[in-house]
């Protein structure tokens, strides 16, 4: 098995209350079906700043859309991370998930 970051970016958060429960349902239900193979549950991103190669620094992210969080995953293959992804609740948002994997130095 492998780990695999999954990089959340772009989304909306629904106005009401009642819809805001929904997600966080679903949100919860995915992690249920993922089961152990969720290796960090991850958290949302806040504030960010950038680094250049000359050192400058600059408020916000390097991307746009913004990432907005993370989770880390375990999985046979990065074929088998997506797939694990495909019904992600981010997605249903209007948002994205980038799925990278890692290896060990």
């Amino acid at each position: 098995m492998t780990n695999f970051v999954l990089i959340y970016s772009g989304g909306t958060i629904p106005e009401s209350e009642e819809d805001q429960q929904a997600v966080m349902a679903a949100w919860g239900a995915w992690y249920g079906a993922m089961g152990d193979a969720i290796v960090d549950g991850g958290n949302p991103f806040s504030q960010s700043k950038s680094v250049n190669s000359d050192g400058s620094v600059s408020d916000g992210p390097v991307s746009n859309p913004p990432a907005t969080g993370y989770t880390v995953i375990s999985a046979d293959s990065l074929d088998d991370a997506v797939a694990k992804v495909k019904n992600h609740p981010h997605t249903k948002h209007g948002g994205q998930v980038s799925v990278y994997e890692t290896f060990t130095m």
